[in-house]
């Protein structure tokens, strides 16, 4: 299983936030390139990129620190980018510039036709971001709450040529509180593509729990900023 260190970026900024909530935001490191070598160096064979502000307004806001990462690191890890990549150029930057995955997440709920068009044209490069909230789809940087069940939405996505589907639990992200197993078992057996668990891994059991339940990979943002758990132990355990 991957385990696959986080950078989210707001305000031109390596930070980690509580719930998704703007306000309840935590700087660890003033220059996300930094922020990123820290994890290339440290083995993780992928990185997680999150445009905050481009998530927020549904544009990439932070494309250029982003862009000075893929230079950086795209050669030797996969970088996957995620936060407003709600059109085609967007996505098409990134990928052109070496980005192993581009995730989308409000436009893959609002417009399949969308979804099933990028898709086609970078096949498996395209990975689901479903952010939910009490098993329920969240979009706009989590701001809007769907009543589309989050086991419903992947299991419609069955056919489109996807990479995988990153699952977030939103009252554990960031709140070190471990990750929803049940909603995460839900998923595992609702998605037709491999599941990357999000959202409150904190602990080396919590990665071990995660690899029970055959997940491709885990997400770890806070946990390992805070010193709860070192990379070089996650990685040995998965």
């Amino acid at each position: 299983m991957l385990v696959i260190p986080a950078v989210d970026i707001k305000d031109g900024k390596a930070v980690r936030l509580k719930k998704g909530l703007a306000n309840e935001k935590t700087v660890y490191n003033n220059d996300p390139v930094d922020a990123s070598r820290r994890w290339a160096d440290g083995g993780a064979k992928r990185i997680h990129i999150v445009d905050l502000d481009g998530a927020f307004d549904g544009v990439p806001k932070n494309a250029a620190i982003t862009i000075d990462i893929l230079k950086a690191f795209a050669a030797t890890h996969e970088i996957q980018i995620g936060g407003g990549m709600r059109t085609e150029d967007a996505i098409a930057r990134f990928i052109d510039a070496g980005a192993a995955r581009c995730v989308v997440g409000t436009k893959a709920l609002e417009d399949r036709a969308f979804l099933e068009k990028i898709a086609t044209r970078f096949p498996g490069k395209i990975s689901v971001g479903i952010d939910a909230k009490d098993g329920l789809v969240a979009t706009k940087g989590w701001v809007d709450v769907s009543a589309t069940l989050a086991t419903d939405m992947v299991a419609q996505l069955k056919g489109i040529p996807l990479g995988e589907i990153i699952y977030t639990d939103i009252d554990r992200d960031g709140m070190l509180e471990g990750p929803n197993l049940k909603r995460l078992e839900e998923m595992s057996a609702a998605s037709p593509f491999p599941l990357i668990a999000s959202g409150g891994v904190t602990t080396l059991e919590n990665i071990r729990e995660c690899a029970a339940l055959k997940c491709y990979g885990a997400i770890v943002g806070k946990a390992f900023y805070d010193g709860r758990m070192e990379l070089k132990d996650a990685l040995a355990v998965a």
